[in-house]
């Protein structure tokens, strides 16, 4: 059996003896241990030694999945030089300064951290386009600026650029990955290398916890990343439709009034999310940190609840206000204290009991990592515990690496309403989705309202944010939210100055956009169920950067105003004001524009016009796009069979993916209502081929039919999928 560590034949076999030097931090010694954390990565342990020279322990994490170590190799003395065999990589580490570079087998190198003997500061090798870190701040190569590293909605980027969720986790375009776990610091990415500074605390009472990753393929980040903080959670599939936010109520009756508008106007919607009382004047509850309902919005809060559901609406409430140092490992565990999780999610228990269906849990931006963690936990175990065969979903301000483990989304905070602002979002929504959780959205329209909000803004940032992993639409004047408030003249309370343009509340152009960008949406369900299910098994975002597809080619790998939708599909937003054209590169292959099936070649850049209508959106060739009916919900029920669309001039596949879109028995794969049939398309002989995935256990019985045809033609075949291969000519 290989050995994960071995010493090369210059450590054990050379006959003149090396000298051996004690590492040395800041003042103090330290004691490094080297071991593998999965096969191409690496874990770095450097722990500063007590009075009675023992190894400071790591604190207890709640960020990492349980990691097992392999044979670590322990040193505190070190040679000059010696090189160390760990899983499929070689560290070479160097003595004087303690330099540790992490190679392949082949010698080629991964990457080099040289570490400061004074301070303790680490610096590494930035030779390609950076992403990660996290949310927020500057944007969408990180390299070129220093990060402090500041949780929180802080100035001056929130504005524009969200809030910050800093993770020290890197992804280097050129084939790497690191998690710095501890301790905390900061990065100076300016000098044409990097630095990672740690706080000076820290650095005298916890050990440095670090993991190189080295990338076969750009999605190993992903992947490797996700088993060291938790894979995702699937979310209930109704979170894959729009979510309506609501602020100050007029009266008891206005929740069910715009329920039945929804469905009067045919404007698909899942679900209504409802702000608290003191944020806005009159929410659902009655202040800040309040779980009690608000008479004079709610006055019967279950029969409303009740009556929102049979409209096929889910309910989400917001809440705030939560303990600083909120804890716990389990909703399991006992404890007297009203801080630990399960007695703090037994405020939560009698609302919960009517018919609430989800929870957004707001501000927290002081709350430590592990407060944030245990918050998010608690909405998920909390839900699980009293519904125990119901997913839960919460949607939160702050977070942190794992926190979709426990089903937490983020979207990106109170930012303006402004075209600066739209732009900043499409690079910050890509790193977000690279290195907190694959699930990001953010406020259509802006969250504060300025003279840029107007009609063609919030059309802009609806496209946007259909190709958002959460599509919500939330913010002051927030009648100007719902999809047919830009022609009624009447914005809603108003919260903050300036009022909005009076000549743009009557603009009839905005509600068919938002109509034909929410039917659109919901025909792609199961396209984006599936990508969902991949972010969960992969940790592939939904939302993914040009470079995780098309890393050698270098005009892709930099652009963060434009990205891929899962494998196939190509956004591009349109983020400037009165534009008559947006400019698009399309990677090298052959491409179909999503509105008029035009054929063009990839590799280049192209001027696509645009009206206030078109949001670019193009088909790679090979692509199967499954398409449904148009639905008002995901529960609705519809007669018409999924359409798959093949995009055809190269070979292609997809697995389709769905279960009962509720229950946890996605969890289990003997689980009966789970599916997984790929659909093969050979572009040469014109077949299409569907087939059991072998991820599906025996049929459940019945008839899948669908409906195929090529893009761009109307003609279609019917397809009867019995849980046994099926082909057709096309």
């Amino acid at each position: 059996m290989k050995k994960l560590f071995t010493i090369t034949w210059l450590v054990l076999f050379c006959p003149l003896p090396l000298a051996l030097g004690a590492i040395r931090i800041a003042g103090s010694d330290y004691e490094l241990s080297l071991s593998a954390a999965g096969p191409r990565t690496v874990r770095l342990s450097l722990a500063p030694l007590d009075s009675q020279g023992n190894p400071r322990p790591p604190s207890p994490s709640t960020v990492l999945e349980p990691i097992q170590i392999v044979q670590p190799r322990i040193m505190r003395d070190l040679p000059a030089e010696t090189t160390i065999d760990v899983g499929e990589l070689r560290v070479n580490l160097k003595s004087s300064p303690l330099t540790i570079s992490v190679r392949r087998a082949s010698g080629a190198l991964v990457q080099e951290l040289a570490i400061d003997p004074t301070d303790g500061s680490i610096t590494f090798h930035t030779d390609a386009p950076v992403f990660g870190l996290g949310e927020g701040q500057q944007q969408f190569d990180r390299r070129g600026t220093r990060y402090n590293m500041v949780n929180g909605q802080t100035a001056p980027f929130l504005a524009t650029h969200g809030a910050t969720i800093p993770v020290p986790f890197l992804i280097g375009a050129d084939g790497w990955a690191m998690f710095l776990h501890s301790p905390w610091g900061q990065f100076d990415l300016r000098e044409g290398h990097g630095k990672f500074t740690p706080q000076a605390q820290g650095l005298r009472t916890e050990p440095f916890q670090i993991f190189v990753m080295a990338l076969d393929d750009p999605a190993d980040a992903l992947a490797d990343f996700v088993r060291l903080t938790g894979h995702p959670v699937m979310p209930p599939k109704w979170l894959m439709g729009y979510i309506q936010s609501h602020r100050t109520l007029a009266d008891t009756k206005e929740p069910l009034q715009i329920a039945q508008t929804f469905r009067e106007k045919k404007l698909p919607c899942d679900a209504l999310i409802y702000l608290g009382t003191g944020y806005c004047p009159a929410g659902w509850n009655t202040g800040h940190g309040s779980l009690e309902f608000n008479p004079k919005t709610f006055d019967h809060p279950a029969d409303t609840i009740n009556a929102l559901h049979d409209l096929g609406f889910k309910i989400v409430l917001h809440v705030n206000h939560a303990p600083r140092n909120l804890f716990g490992n389990s909703i399991a565990e006992k404890s007297d204290s009203p801080i630990h999780i399960s007695n703090y999610w037994a405020t939560h228990r009698a609302d919960f009991a009517l018919g609430v269906d989800a929870w957004w849990p707001d501000d927290g931006d002081e709350l430590p990592i592990e407060s944030r963690l245990a918050r998010i936990r608690c909405y998920y175990e909390g839900p699980l515990q009293d519904r125990p065969n119901q997913r839960p979903w919460s949607l939160d301000r702050n977070g942190y690496a794992g926190m979709s483990r426990y089903g937490g989304w983020i979207w990106s905070g109170d930012v303006q309403s402004r075209w600066a602002t739209l732009a900043a979002h499409v690079p910050v929504g890509i790193n977000a989705s690279l290195s907190v959780t694959p699930f990001w959205g953010t406020d259509i329209g802006g969250f504060v309202p300025t003279r840029e909000l107007t009609g063609e803004l919030y059309a802009r940032w609806f496209q946007f944010a259909t190709f958002n992993p959460l599509f919500r639409s939330h913010g002051r004047t927030w009648h100007l939210r719902l999809p047919w408030g830009w022609n009624t003249g009447d914005p809603g309370p108003i919260e903050s100055r300036p009022d909005p343009d009076p000549n743009e509340l009557h603009n009839a152009q905005i509600e068919p956009i938002c109509k034909k960008y929410l039917e659109l949406r919901y025909q792609l369900l199961p396209y984006n169920y599936t990508l969902v299910r991949e972010a969960c098994d992969t940790g592939l975002p939904p939302m993914r950067a040009m470079w995780l597809h098309y890393p050698k080619d270098a005009e892709a790998t930099k652009l963060g105003d434009q990205y891929l939708w899962g494998r196939d599909l190509l956004i591009a937003p349109v983020v400037e004001r009165d534009a008559k054209t947006r400019r698009v590169y399309l990677p090298t292959g052959t491409w179909y524009d999503w509105w008029t099936g035009e054929k063009l070649a990839g590799g280049r850049w192209i001027d696509r016009p645009v009206d206030l209508a078109i949001m670019p959106i193009y088909a790679r060739a090979g692509a199967i796009i499954p398409l449904d009916p148009v639905r008002q919900f995901t529960g609705q029920q519809v007669n018409e069979p999924t359409t798959l669309s093949i995009y055809p001039g190269a070979d292609g596949s997809f697995t389709l993916y769905n279960d009962d879109g509720n229950s946890m028995g996605y969890q289990t794969s003997s689980d009966a209502k789970t599916t997984w049939i790929t659909a093969r398309w050979d572009d040469a002989i014109k077949k299409l081929t569907i087939e059991p995935d072998a991820r599906m256990k025996p049929w459940p019985g019945g008839t899948r039919t669908f409906a195929v045809r090529i893009a761009g033609s109307a003609a279609t075949k019917r397809i009867d999928f019995r849980g046994e291969r099926v082909e057709t000519k096309m």
